[in-house]
């Protein structure tokens, strides 16, 4: 009889937990979608580059891909290059470096057998 319970109350939770799951809504995303049809048209470098990327080893052959690494290579390492604003400072660590300390007894080599 009590066996006959518990497996009762058993079934009566899983279909409990089994319809409670099947109505939860799904959560909204936490990452967003890169708007690549907004990037296209503010860079076209930028579409070019993504275009290029898309296009697997085929890449490194077609011209128009070696001419937009180059300008990207250009626009990155030209002198006075600069981000749109300085990057934030890294936090210094909180605690001091370990230092090892020297053995007072210099190791000595195993002696052969």
């Amino acid at each position: 009889m009590f066996a006959r319970l518990g497996a009762i109350v058993f079934i009566a939770v899983a279909v409990t937990a089994a319809a409670i799951e099947m109505t939860r809504q799904e959560d909204a995303p936490i990452y967003q979608s890169v708007d690549r049809a907004g990037a296209e048209t503010a860079d076209p470098l930028r579409a070019e580059l993504i275009r290029c990327a898309g296009i697997g080893e085929a890449g490194p052959r077609d011209p128009s891909c070696l001419r937009a690494w180059a300008e990207n290579r250009r626009r990155f390492l030209a002198p006075g290059a600069r981000p749109a604003e300085p990057l934030p400072e890294a936090p210094r660590s909180p605690r001091p470096t370990a230092t090892i300390p020297a053995p007072a007894v210099p190791l000595q080599p195993e002696e052969a057998k």
